[in-house]
């Protein structure tokens, strides 16, 4: 940070100086140019008369001194930009140093405060009601996506499936996985029970209104978008949000999509023993 300033202090003095050395030169250029009216108005003429194309080549000195200061000037700012963008950025495997960010769920991270999350009411596979007070007490590995993805909400449904057997088997620590959809008028409750018994019967697939499934959406800052394609026939452009809530329903971690099922694991288990102790 402190790099940072005085980069852009060396930036603005030399504005300055370059700026002070124009005006200087132009106070110099008008002060010839009143003398010179002045030697001809006594009737006298100036032994050095100011030669044709002196303003031009003046125009051109000036010129050449305030580029480079306007651009050393933008090079600061770059720098100092790019210097706040590391500063912001997470990377893998490291937790969020800011109180005030969301969950980018580009790279692992750890969430502190009442960000993310909120109150919900949707509809299970069994056509049963599902607050988030039916989930308190228990770990959840949250997932936002649709059953009709093509590629990437398959895989990370498998990973989510490797990640609870690995945990209960091998650390006996039980998690709950959760899978809500983004979709609510293709995902009703007998479709996603069905698609989500392929891939392991102990997710809890939640669905309901378009409106609900919007509320829950915002307050969990899940991005999605429907992309119409042939007919009824359509895609859902979707950050494919992944979070780790611990047993107060608080979002403790969020996932990319970039992350193995060992990873994951192990991520998962460090902060469940983490909260144990």
């Amino acid at each position: 940070m402190f790099a940072a300033r005085r980069l852009l202090l060396s930036c603005k003095q030399g504005a300055n100086q370059a700026a002070s050395f124009l005006r200087g030169r132009r106070i110099q250029s008008s002060n010839y140019s009143q003398s010179t009216r002045q030697g001809t108005t006594h009737g006298r003429t100036d032994l050095n008369p100011l030669p044709v194309g002196t303003a031009q080549t003046y125009s051109r000195s000036r010129a050449r001194y305030a580029a480079p200061a306007l651009a050393l000037g933008f090079t600061g700012f770059l720098a100092f930009l790019h210097y706040n963008d590391e500063r912001r950025a997470v990377p893998k495997g490291q937790p969020s140093s800011s109180n005030s960010s969301g969950c980018g769920c580009g790279s692992n991270t750890t969430v502190r405060g009442p960000i993310i999350g909120g109150p919900f009411t949707l509809m299970s596979t069994q056509n049963k009601i599902v607050t988030e007070k039916d989930l308190r007490n228990k770990w959840v590995l949250l997932y936002f996506g649709y059953s009709f993805s093509p590629d990437v909400g398959p895989e990370q449904l498998k990973m989510i499936s490797r990640v609870v057997d690995k945990l209960e088997s091998n650390h006996d620590k039980k998690i709950l996985p959760v899978f809500v959809t983004l979709d609510p008028v293709r995902d009703t409750p007998s479709h996603l029970h069905a698609y989500l018994k392929e891939f392991d019967d102990r997710i809890l697939g939640l669905t309901g209104s378009a409106s609900a499934m919007r509320h829950m959406a915002q307050e969990y800052r899940v991005y999605f978008k429907k992309v119409q394609e042939d007919g009824d026939d359509y895609l859902v452009d979707t950050s494919h949000n992944m979070y780790l809530l611990n047993p107060k329903m608080e979002v403790v971690r969020c996932f990319g999509v970039e992350y193995n099922p060992d990873d994951l694991s192990q991520e998962v288990l460090k902060e469940v023993t983490s909260a144990s102790q």
